[in-house]
């Protein structure tokens, strides 16, 4: 199966994200995926990587009279090496507590997307920390990043392409049938653009719940699990008239993204990417919370999503 990490099981909204946080949440994280593994589950993960790559980002930008500043691409493999670092390294711990013997394998992955994709033109991708409106104006002003507006506050956003295919898929593939825990496609992999030269970084981000879905596909999973804060899908969520769904068909999904049910850049991605999951290899996705992934696996939590 694969699971996609919503960024809460590394990092949490009200935290800072120092060393010591992220390692705490990775390890409530890990010992969750660890009791999957030990029921004879073999399993590939995904994660988010959106305030990590932003807060990386911005250390280029403050320190970028002394030091050279790195393109957004290799900001991305950046945080990809530290993530995987740290799940791989909580995770083979808590499977040793198991008495479980398994290689944990991070692997920095490529994902090729369009350079034609729209979405170069039209920057959406939240990243990074919030900004009060006087700092907004000194960075787009300074460094010419595009910021936009949420609830008061101001945020960095940069093009988030849709994937269409991942470079080390048959390396994905090939460790998974050895019986090895893989983790890849961090933060949505680094995105790239075909040329005559081979491949070349963009200077994207692309989002973790549709790169999670493709691979989920491309590896024909029986299972595509994504994890998030929130216990299921809610419809009309926040209202007196919020209604909790346990089952949902892909097509009930589709219809309900197009009444605008889901918020943009949190569950409607999720949404979208578990009903291509579904409908494209006939089999279920589950949208959970983290803390009820070990009865999720068995769809006895969160939402169910069939074809």
């Amino acid at each position: 199966m694969l699971i996609a990490l919503g960024g809460n099981a590394i990092l949490k909204e009200s935290e800072k994200g120092t060393f010591d946080e992220q390692k705490h949440n990775i390890r409530y994280t890990a010992k969750r995926i660890a009791e999957i593994i030990k029921k004879g589950h073999s399993v590939v993960i995904t994660h988010g990587n959106g305030p990590q790559v932003g807060e990386i980002l911005l250390r280029y930008e403050l320190s970028r009279e002394k030091l050279p500043v790195m393109p957004l691409p290799v900001c991305g493999a950046e945080s990809q090496g530290m993530m995987g670092y740290m799940i791989e390294e909580l995770l083979d711990a808590e499977l040793c507590k198991l008495g479980i013997k398994k290689d944990v394998v991070c692997l920095i992955t490529r994902t090729v997307v369009d350079r034609k994709d729209p979405h170069f033109r039209k920057p959406s991708k939240p990243i990074g920390p919030f900004y009060s409106k006087a700092e907004a104006f000194k960075m787009a002003h300074e460094y010419g990043w595009k910021l936009v507006e949420e609830s008061g506050r101001y945020r960095r956003v940069v093009p988030s392409p849709m994937p269409i295919d991942i470079v080390e898929l048959d390396a994905i593939r090939r460790l998974s049938s050895e019986g090895k825990v893989v983790i890849c496609c961090g933060g949505g992999g680094v995105p790239v653009v075909r040329n005559r030269k081979g491949l070349e970084g963009a200077g994207a981000v692309i989002d973790k719940d549709f790169a999670s879905s493709l691979l989920a596909r491309k590896l024909q999973a029986d299972r595509f699990i994504v994890l998030t804060d929130v216990e299921s899908v809610f419809l009309d969520y926040g209202k007196l008239t919020q209604r909790k769904l346990t089952t949902a068909t892909a097509s009930q999904l589709r219809r309900w993204v197009l009444e605008d049910q889901f918020e943009e850049g949190t569950m409607k991605p999720k949404i979208i990417a578990a009903a291509d999951f579904a409908e494209e290899t006939g089999k279920v996705a589950i949208i959970a919370a983290l803390k009820d992934l070990k009865m999720a696996v068995n769809g006895k939590r969160g939402t169910v999503i069939t074809p």
